[in-house]
């Protein structure tokens, strides 16, 4: 069973988060819910734009991500047909409603002079596309109904991805796995992983030292403003 519902939040780096939070909600008419000091990170702002009561687009900020280079086919792809490095986001999909929300939001960028590439009949989803600050290609799209797997996962590129088909019938479903409430150990810095990296020196294997217990222990989730 798929216990990965949705999306909780999309977290983007920006040098400038005015500028961010200005684009996201005047031109898409999504609300600043959360603006505060990142937990557990120096020097670093951390936003939340609501897209619903579960799901946000979340901005991270501080001075030194403005001192690192953008180029475009590298760090950004640039459109929604481009190329960017292994790893990195290459557009970002928003969902609305349906039809009419769908161009109401054409109309909305338009009328606030961002240039809108569609709408684009895909079959199985209808989108249109647009630029965000800071090189972000972005993309609203709605679906009527679920994709159709069937019709939708094409033999030639499944053998050119080389899939097998014992493999294939292995994606399609959700792999089983017996619930263990939390008690496995964790694997440790040596583990196959993959592993998050980036961390200054020996930082990342003291966090994984930490038993969950203590992690917890540490949280910080106390919000900045006290609300009466």
């Amino acid at each position: 069973m798929n216990k990965v519902e949705g999306l909780h939040h999309l977290a983007i780096t920006t040098a400038d988060i005015k500028e961010q939070i200005e684009f996201f909600t005047d031109k898409l008419g999504m609300e600043l819910v959360a603006l505060y000091w990142m937990h557990g990170v120096e020097n670093t702002f951390h936003g939340f734009l609501r897209l619903n009561d579960e799901s946000s687009v979340a901005l991270v900020h501080n001075p030194q991500i403005g001192e690192i280079s953008s180029e475009l086919g590298r760090t950004h792809a640039g459109n929604p047909a481009a190329n960017c490095a292994p790893g990195l986001v290459q557009h970002i999909a928003l969902r609305v409603k349906g039809e009419e929300e769908l161009m109401a939001m054409k109309d909305r960028l338009r009328s606030k002079g961002v240039p809108v590439i569609g709408p684009k009949d895909h079959g199985f989803c209808k989108s249109i596309y647009f630029a965000g600050p800071e090189h972000l290609t972005l993309e609203l799209s709605y679906s009527e109904e679920p994709i159709d797997a069937r019709a939708w996962i094409d033999p030639e590129v499944v053998a050119l991805a080389g899939i097998s088909a014992e493999e294939l019938a292995q994606y399609k479903q959700s792999s089983n796995y017996l619930d263990e409430g939390g008690s496995i150990l964790q694997p440790g810095a040596h583990a196959p992983g993959p592993h998050m990296a980036n961390y200054p020196s020996g930082i990342y294997e003291r966090a994984l030292s930490v038993s969950d217990a203590q992690m917890l222990a540490m949280s910080e989730n106390e919000p900045p403003v006290k609300v009466s």
